[in-house]
């Protein structure tokens, strides 16, 4: 795979792997919200919340060279870009879905 190839080498474990593509809360965050369908960088911004623009533009842009997301740049004034997941960056949906229900289940141990 071509985006696999812009980064250094991953690590041998799979979970550090997975970590490493993943690991910051904001781009998990990003995914979560990109889960549903594609979203432009203002909408991101506001869903995220917290998020400063020149972070979300490097997790962003860290993402897609990872092959996780593909941003789409419209011939407009002013420019229009949006964000899609890639069938990768869908693959993560079991995972976040699984990180959901374990925040829920803590949340309700705490009740």
């Amino acid at each position: 795979m071509a985006a696999s190839s812009a980064h250094k080498e991953l690590p041998a474990c799979p979970v550090e792997t997975t970590l490493t593509l993943i690991g910051d809360k904001w781009k998990v965050l990003i995914l979560r919200d990109l889960m549903t369908g594609t979203k432009r960088f203002g909408e991101l911004k506001r869903s995220v919340g917290g998020v400063t623009q020149k972070v979300l533009t490097a997790q962003l842009r860290d993402m897609e060279s990872s092959g996780l997301l593909i941003r789409t740049v419209y011939a407009e004034v002013p420019p229009r870009v949006e964000y899609t997941l890639t069938d990768l960056g869908k693959s993560l949906k079991p995972i976040l879905d699984a990180m959901q229900n374990w925040g829920e289940g803590y949340k309700k141990s705490l009740q």
